[in-house]
């Protein structure tokens, strides 16, 4: 949550701040605000709201210098006002801090930092860090932010700049990315690489513990604890800066949806072996005989990414017969889970930065499990810290709702998958079939997409619809949660999934003439099962709208609208039912009036509790 970006060096920093921050905005849209040195001091301007509120504040009342902070907020402690928006000051204005995290004891920071005279001006616990900063101020910015975050308790990635020491911008992690970009001449330091990419491609990513200091000429990372200066490895990113603009489509969302047959053929690129009906995953660090060892696995992940946990619990059981739980890291981490060093733990997170899943996957490792994650983000915590994985390599997702990363796992699953069941029970012929069927599925979701004009007119019906219900069976129950998550998240319509058979035992009540039911029926092993359950919402009045693979005698007169996707094997249906699914919530959400990259409420990387 929450965006950062600071830059130091020769040009003009309001406008490199100010592009930062819309390329951050995705991260948070509640407020914003900038923080430059003047050459007289720390000037501020903010503004609540989206950052063309705080564009506007700028260009009406500019400010000029070479060196400063910025931040666009999602809102945790205080209201999204203005006086809440970052960067907060000292009581003497000559420090500002932006920050992303919470401080856990902000409260008892606020207590004692107000009994020694400190006067506090918005609701934050971020405020708490400019005093407190401002407490142990004695010549030294970086030695002052040192000392005052060892009284820290809680997650933060923050920036500081102050007039009693002009020159240079701290930064430090614990908890929260955060990266600083190499320049020639100048630096930058930011919470993601988008808000760079355009000035420079070499990074290094912070890890907890860091503290950097930024100057024009050159950098220094400190440990936090020893205060000694430590190295870290420079990383080269490979996006291009084409891709993290919209290119022609009207919201990243729609762009990110028709990207998914190049996406998908790039999280299998060079990794299936169609001779021997397997995978090639040299980045899991494990042996065969490490895979043999696994006794469980345990996957755990948030949102989107926990559907895409629960696919890979049907393959992995059905294809490798290895018992598997999926949970919700939020959850995992709270309680005493069983685990042991025949445990795989299996971490799913697109930004790799996930506070819940890292902390899961930090837990399962201190009780001896192996921890492999599966991210899209090249450098990022969980890629760092896991002790092998999978690249997704779907490309920036910049759109709150995942889309395109969200396939991209499920492929990434599936080769762990393939892998490990060719090594226990899988027949070379079975996994020939898989790898045939995967090949296929960048072209399937491509006749998909060229259909979406049929999609955008069902989507013409049901924009008004108050209510939704997605069903499913087997491995397309899944596929109805993520349907019901994308319409929710971005049409604010209350939507449900669930398991088609348990409609019976609650949901069946909600059902009349003004319910819309989505159904995934493709033909599959439970297709008689799903069209009773379509003909029990039929009797009810209810609307059907059924994903359907190809002409069913058995559904005739039972559909209001037929969406078709292409047959493929069971363990793929949800893949390309997906993709109609993320249309449908897109369609409707532009058809209300929506604001489908910036959902309220939302931001893109969850990385507070």
């Amino acid at each position: 949550m929450c965006g950062i970006v600071g830059y130091v060096g020769a040009r003009v920093a309001t406008p490199l701040l100010v592009e930062g921050l819309k390329r951050l905005e995705y991260r948070g849209y509640d407020s914003a605000g900038i923080a430059v040195m003047n050459g007289k001091g720390v000037e501020t301007r903010k503004a609540a709201g989206k950052i063309s509120q705080l564009e506007s504040v700028v260009l009406s009342s500019p400010v000029h210098g070479t060196l400063g902070i910025a931040h666009t907020r999602w809102a945790t402690h205080g209201a999204p006002t203005t006086c809440n928006a970052h960067p907060h000051h000292s009581c003497d204005d000559a420090i500002a801090v932006v920050h992303n995290g919470i401080i856990e004891n902000a409260s008892t920071l606020r207590k004692l930092l107000e009994d020694r005279g400190h006067e506090f001006r918005s609701e934050t616990d971020t405020e708490v860090l400019a005093h407190l900063i401002e407490e142990h101020f004695d010549g030294s910015l970086e030695t002052a932010v040192i000392d005052a975050l060892r009284h820290v308790e809680g997650t933060y990635g923050i920036a500081v700049v102050s007039s009693r020491d002009p020159n240079k911008i701290v930064a430090a992690r614990k908890g929260s990315p955060l990266l600083i970009g190499l320049g020639d001449g100048e630096h930058f330091v930011a919470s993601d690489v988008s808000a760079i990419l355009a000035h420079t491609r070499q990074v290094i990513y912070l890890d907890d513990g860091d503290v950097a200091v930024l100057c024009r000429d050159g950098y220094r990372i400190l440990d936090v604890n020893a205060a000694s200066q430590i190295d870290r490895q420079v990383s080269r990113i490979d996006w291009d800066l084409d891709m993290i603009e919209r290119g022609g489509f009207a919201h990243f969302m729609l762009k990110e949806i028709f990207e998914q047959p190049a996406s998908v053929e790039n999280t299998m690129r060079g990794r299936l072996l169609a001779e021997e009906g397997t995978a090639k995953l040299g980045g899991l660090n494990m042996t065969a005989d490490d895979l043999l060892h696994i006794e469980n696995i345990v996957i755990t992940a948030c949102g989107t990414s926990w559907h895409s946990a629960l696919i890979a619990e049907h393959m992995i059981e059905e294809c490798a017969r290895v018992p598997v739980e999926v949970e919700y890291a939020s959850e995992f981490r709270y309680r005493n889970p069983i685990v042991s060093d025949r445990t795989l733990c299996i971490v799913i997170s697109q930004s790799g930065e996930t506070a819940d899943t890292l902390a899961a996957m930090r837990e399962a490792q201190q009780r001896g499990a192996r921890a492999i994650g599966i991210v899209n983000v090249v450098g990022s915590t969980i890629a760092r810290e896991s002790d092998g994985g999978v690249y997704i390599h779907a490309g920036p997702e910049i759109g709150v709702a995942s889309t395109k990363a969200f396939t991209s796992q499920v492929m990434a699953l599936a080769m762990f998958t393939l892998k490990l069941a060719r090594l226990r029970s899988l027949s070379v012929l079975q996994g020939r079939n898989i790898v045939q069927a995967m090949h296929q599925l960048p072209q399937q979701i491509q006749q998909i997409l060229d259909g979406a004009p049929i999609i955008e007119r069902i989507a013409d019906e049901f924009k008004e619809a108050t209510n939704f219900l997605y069903l499913g069976r087997g491995y397309n129950f899944p596929a109805a949660l993520e349907g019901a998550l994308k319409l929710k998240e971005i049409s604010y319509i209350h939507a449900e999934g669930y398991p088609a058979a348990e409609m019976k035992h609650g949901p069946i009540a909600l059902i009349d003439e003004n319910m819309p039911v989505v159904f995934i029926a493709p033909h599959d092993s439970v297709f008689d099962k799903i069209c009773s359950n379509i003909q029990e919402v039929k009797a009810r009045g209810g609307r059907v709208i059924a994903l359907t693979s190809r002409d069913e005698p058995a559904l005739a007169g039972l559909l209001d609208y037929e969406i078709r996707i292409p047959e493929t094997i069971d363990m793929f249906t949800p893949v390309l039912a997906s993709v109609p699914l993320q249309l449908l919530a897109y369609y409707i959400a532009v058809k209300r009036g929506a604001n489908v990259d910036q959902p309220r409420n939302l931001a893109k990387s969850v990385t507070v509790e």
